[in-house]
C-alpha cells in the first residue's frame, strides 16, 4: 500500500508561507515535549518501500533525478521490514539552493510502521543501520518557542527547519506534532527544476562512507580521504604474507593493489552475510586499514566515524590475524565464544579471509584453510550473526527489570562467561548463572588504560561514588618524586597492596595508571577477580599529535621519548577483557560502551552508585543529533 506524506503546517512565525500554504496555529503537540529541529532540505519528497518508491505525487512518473534513489531502494529496500516506508529528500538534482558538500543525495527524515512514525532516535537508529543519513541537527530539547525563533540560518544556503517531537506520533497527529519554517522567498529560480536540465547537488568527503553503509561501491581513494588519511601507501605497508611483519618488502604500489582487492573482496563476502549500516563500513575499513598499528587508529577515526565504529574498525584491524593461525579444535568453540565478545565474528572472518585475496605463497594459502574451517565452527555455533548474544541478553534484560545497572552488569558479564564456557545457552540459564551477582553487594574497580596526557586523572577526578583513587605518580610523589621511577616496582606493589586492602573492604576504586598493555592490566585483573570486583576498564583514545601537544603544556611532562615509547607500546584492551568498557574521547567524555545489559552498547548508565556526571554522552544523543 502506498501512502502519501502528509502536507507540513508552516510554524506562526515562518515568513516563506505562501497564500496556499498550511500554518499552524495550534502548537500544544509541541508544547511540553521534547521536540529535535533538524534542517529542512531544497530536495524532492520522496518515499521508500521494500519493494519501490514515489515521489510526493503516489503516480509519479520517472524523472533523470530519480534514477540515483532508485539505486538506492534497490540496495536497501530488501532489507526493510514489510509494512515500514522511508520518508526523506531527494536532494540529487539542485533546485533552488545549490549544495557543495552532501553527505549522501538522499536523507531520511522519518520512518513510518504503518500508520505510526517512529520516534526520532528509533528513526535515526534504523536509518543509519540501512545507511541513510539525516539532516543535520539543529536544536534539540523541550519546546522553546523563544529558542526556535532565535535560530539563525543562512538563507543562501539553508531552505529552512523542521520541529518534530522526539516521541513517535499517528499519522492523525502530523498537524499537531510537525512543523516548519521556510525561509522568505524559497523559490528563487524562473524555471521549474524538472522542466530545467538536471544539474548534480555536490557531494562531501563523507559520502563515501555512507555509499558504504548502504551497501555501495567501496572507492579505496576516495574513503581514505573521508576519514582524513593520506592516499597512497598507509603508514604501515601490507607484509610479504600471512603474518609478515607490516611493510617487509613491499612496493607502495603492490600496497595500494593489496588494499584495493582485500576492499572489494570484503564487499562481497559482507553483502553474503547481509550486513549493512555501520557493521559493513567496519568491515570494509578493517581490510583497507588491516596493516595499520591498531592503538592510533580508534582516536584517528574517531572525529569522522564516531567513537562506537571508530573503535570497532580498530578492534578488527587488531584481530583480524587471529582467523589465520591454527588452534585445537577441543577448544576453538570456546575460543571463538570468547572472541565474540571483542567483535562481530561474521564481519572478523570476512577481513581475515579478504586480506589474503591475492596473496601467493603456500604460507597464505595455510591461513586461507585456517579463515575458512574457523569461520565453520564459528557457524555450527551460531556465532556468525551480527549480533548473537543479542536474544540472551535481551530476555535477561527482561529478566532483571528493576535491578540497579552496576549488579545487572555483573550479572550479564557472569551470562557472557558462562556461554563462553559452554554452560549457558537460555535465558534461565543466564538468570541462574547471575544469581549471587544479584544483591549488588560486590566491590567496584574502574582500572583507566592509556598514555601520559590522555586525560586519565582528569576523568578520575570527575567520577562520583569513589571511595579509593590509587595512583602510581601519586605514590612516586609520596616517595620523594614523581620522576623518579627507579622504585617502580616497590611502588606497583604498595598500590597493588592498597588495591587489595580496598576491595576486601568492599570498596568502589580507581586505578590510575597507563595499564598499557595486558601484563600491566591483569597484574590489576589478578586481585579484583579474587576479590570478586566488578571490573570496567575506561579506556582513554587520544590521537598522538594532541597527546605531544598536550605533554608540552602539561605541569609535570614527561621526556618525549617516554611518550614515544609509551605510544609504541600501547595495546588497549578489547571488550571482554573486563566485564564492561568505558571508551573516553579525547573531550573526556564516554563516547562509546560495551558489556552493559540495560543500555545499548554505545549508551553508558546515568545512573547507579558509581557515577560519571558530567563526563558522559549519550550513544542515543550523538546519533540522534546528526553528529557522525
Amino acid at each position: 500500500m502506498r501512502v502519501q506524506y502528509p502536507r507540513t503546517p508552516h510554524l506562526p512565525w515562518s515568513p516563506g508561507a505562501t497564500a496556499d500554504d498550511v500554518r499552524t496555529g495550534d502548537l500544544s503537540g509541541l508544547r511540553g515535549a521534547e521536540v529535535v529541529v533538524t534542517e529542512k532540505l531544497d530536495g524532492e519528497n520522496t518515499t521508500l518501500y521494500p519493494d519501490g518508491l514515489h515521489a510526493r505525487s503516489l503516480d509519479s512518473a520517472h524523472h533523470p533525478s530519480r534514477t540515483w534513489v532508485k539505486a538506492l531502494q534497490g540496495r536497501i529496500g530488501p532489507r526493510l521490514a514489510p509494512g515500514l516506508r522511508i520518508c526523506g529528500e531527494n536532494v540529487f538534482a539542485r533546485h533552488s539552493i545549490p549544495y557543495r558538500a552532501l553527505e549522501s543525495w538522499f536523507y531520511g527524515f522519518s520512518v513510518w510502521d504503518g500508520p505510526r512514525c517512529l520516534g526520532w532516535d528509533d528513526t535515526v537508529r534504523l536509518l543509519r543501520g540501512l545507511g541513510v543519513p539525516v539532516p543535520p541537527v539543529l536544536w534539540r530539547g523541550t519546546f522553546d518557542e523563544r529558542a526556535l525563533r532565535a535560530l539563525r540560518l543562512d538563507p543562501e544556503r539553508q531552505e529552512g527547519y523542521v520541529v518534530r517531537t522526539v516521541e513517535g506520533f499517528g499519522r492523525a497527529e502530523f498537524g499537531l506534532r510537525v512543523a516548519k519554517w521556510v525561509r522568505p522567498r524559497h523559490v528563487r529560480t524562473d524555471t521549474h527544476w524538472m522542466h530545467a536540465a538536471v544539474v548534480e547537488n555536490g557531494l562531501g568527503p563523507a559520502a563515501a562512507l555512507w555509499a558504504v553503509r548502504s551497501g555501495g561501491t567501496a572507492d579505496p581513494a576516495a574513503l581514505r580521504a573521508a576519514l582524513g588519511l593520506p592516499a597512497g601507501r598507509p603508514e604501515a605497508g601490507a607484509g610479504a604474507g600471512a603474518g609478515a611483519e607490516p611493510g617487509a618488502g613491499v612496493a607502495p604500489g603492490a600496497v595500494a593493489d593489496a588494499a584495493e582487492a582485500a576492499v572489494a573482496d570484503v564487499c562481497a563476502r559482507l553483502d553474503v552475510l547481509g550486513r549493512s549500516g555501520d557493521a559493513r563500513l567496519a568491515g570494509v575499513l578493517a581490510a583497507l586499514l588491516h596493516d595499520t598499528h591498531r592503538a592510533p587508529l580508534a582516536p584517528r577515526l574517531a572525529a569522522p566515524l564516531g567513537m562506537a565504529a571508530a573503535r570497532r574498525v580498530a578492534d578488527l584491524v587488531g584481530l583480524h590475524p587471529a582467523p589465520h593461525r591454527p588452534y585445537p579444535d577441543e577448544e576453538r568453540r570456546r575460543g571463538l565464544a570468547r572472541l565474540a565478545l571483542a567483535a562481530d565474528l561474521g564481519t572478523l572472518h570476512a577481513v581475515a579471509a579478504a586480506v589474503l585475496a591475492g596473496r601467493p605463497g603456500p604460507e597464505a594459502e595455510s591461513a586461507r584453510e585456517q579463515v575458512e574451517w574457523s569461520a565453520l565452527h564459528a557457524e555450527e555455533a551460531g556465532l556468525l550473526a551480527e549480533a548473537p548474544l543479542e536474544p540472551l541478553r535481551a530476555g535477561l534484560r527482561e529478566a532483571l527489570a528493576g535491578l540497579g545497572p552496576e549488579a545487572a552488569d555483573r550479572c550479564w558479564a557472569q551470562a557472557r562467561e558462562s556461554h563462553a564456557q559452554g554452560r549457558t545457552s537460555t535465558v534461565e540459564e543466564a538468570v541462574a548463572a547471575g544469581w549471587r551477582w544479584r544483591d549488588g553487594a560486590f566491590p567496584r574497580l574502574v582500572q583507566l588504560t592509556g598514555p601520559a596526557g590522555s586525560g586519565k586523572s582528569a576523568f578520575a577526578a570527575r567520577l562520583t561514588g569513589v571511595d579509593t583513587r590509587i595512583s602510581l605518580d601519586d605514590l612516586r610523589t609520596a616517595r620523594g618524586s614523581r620522576a623518579d621511577q627507579r622504585a617502580n616496582g616497590d611502588v606497583l606493589r604498595e598500590g597493588l597492596d592498597r588495591l587489595d586492602g580496598a576491595l576486601a573492604a568492599g570498596r568502589t576504586v580507581v586505578w590510575d595508571a597507563t595499564s598499557l598493555n595486558q601484563h600491566q592490566r591483569s597484574l590489576v585483573h589478578r586481585i579484583a577477580h579474587r576479590r570478586d570486583a566488578l571490573i570496567t576498564h575506561a579506556v582513554l583514545l587520544v590521537d598522538e599529535d594532541e597527546l605531544a601537544r598536550r605533554n608540552s603544556v602539561r605541569d609535570h611532562p614527561v621526556p618525549p621519548e617516554v611518550l614515544t615509547g609509551q605510544l609504541h607500546r600501547y595495546s588497549p584492551p578489547y571488550p571482554g577483557e573486563a566485564h564492561r568498557t568505558w571508551y573516553v574521547g579525547a573531550g573526556g567524555t564516554v563516547e562509546d560502551t560495551d558489556g552493559t545489559l540495560y543500555t545499548t552498547d554505545g549508551a553508558p548508565h546515568t545512573d547507579g552508585s558509581l557515577r560519571t556526571d558530567g563526563v558522559l554522552r549519550t550513544y542515543g544523543a550523538l546519533h540522534a543529533t546528526g553528529e557522525r
